[in-house]
């Protein structure tokens, strides 16, 4: 592991960071309102855990993204106080959860890039990116064997499981090529060593993709598509129902500890 902090313009850093704490911020809390719904209680207390985890990461990046833009900000501060214009994250995590179906897709989807992104910065040049990464992989290993696990086990199950998850890849699928577009944040970052262009990592989360669907017995969609909104491009409106559920307390009751 490097030991020094490499030289690198730290808006785009800045900018990274908030892109790797919004993902897991907005996934976490969108799993965690399957908490007490869940169809078992084995995966009402799955899903609880998962969110857990990614909200456990997104202290890590949020407060780390504080610290370079050096305004005296806190991953708290971050992660309640900015408006829906300001987050960051792909349009995926943010899509509304629908049937368990559509969630479990939802998550396998990102988990399959995440378990990428995480595998290449534990060998990050920045230190404390790659001790994030580090922590990170082994949760993030697990979500991915799990969530592949379940879309395999409902693809291939009944006639009505395999309808929607082939309805939930079909809905889902326009928002993931969104995960590997680069941009000059990304360009910066990964010019310093810190993280890898996300478009490098396309070629391995098509092929874990790939294999887990056809156990799955489920198709791909056709063609390739990109959201119009290009990279980080104009939020869902859902958004700003997550936001506004999930910034409540801090926004009604400003500071307020217990």
């Amino acid at each position: 592991m490097a030991t020094a902090t490499p030289a690198v313009d730290q808006a785009a850093f800045y900018e990274w960071l908030l892109r790797m704490g919004d993902n897991t911020l907005i996934l976490g809390h969108c799993v965690s309102e399957w908490c007490g719904h869940s169809p078992v209680l084995e995966e009402d207390i799955a899903l609880a855990n998962t969110a857990l985890d990614l909200i456990g990461q997104t202290q890590f990046w949020l407060g780390l993204a504080g610290e370079v833009e050096s305004k005296g900000r806190t991953a708290d501060n971050l992660a309640y106080l900015r408006d829906a214009a300001a987050f960051r994250n792909v349009l995926l995590v943010e899509r509304p959860n629908g049937d368990f179906g559509k969630t479990l897709m939802r998550q396998f989807l990102f988990d399959a890039y995440h378990l990428e992104m995480l595998r290449a910065l534990v060998s990050s040049r920045d230190p404390r990116v790659a001790e994030i990464a580090g922590k990170a992989l082994k949760e993030v290993s697990y979500h991915f064997e799990r969530s592949a696990d379940l879309v395999i086990r409902l693809g291939d199950g009944t006639e009505e499981s395999h309808r929607r998850m082939q309805k939930a890849l079909d809905d889902l699928w326009p928002y993931t090529a969104e995960m590997f577009l680069d941009d000059s944040a990304d360009e910066a970052v990964a010019e310093a060593g810190i993280a890898p262009l996300p478009s490098s990592l396309k070629a391995a989360w098509d092929k874990s993709v790939a294999d887990v669907l056809a156990e799955a017995t489920l198709v791909l969609p056709e063609g390739t598509y990109q959201h119009k909104g290009g990279k980080r491009g104009v939020h869902t409106e859902h958004l700003g129902y997550i936001l506004a559920d999930m910034q409540f307390l801090q926004r009604a009751y400003p500071n307020s500890v217990w």
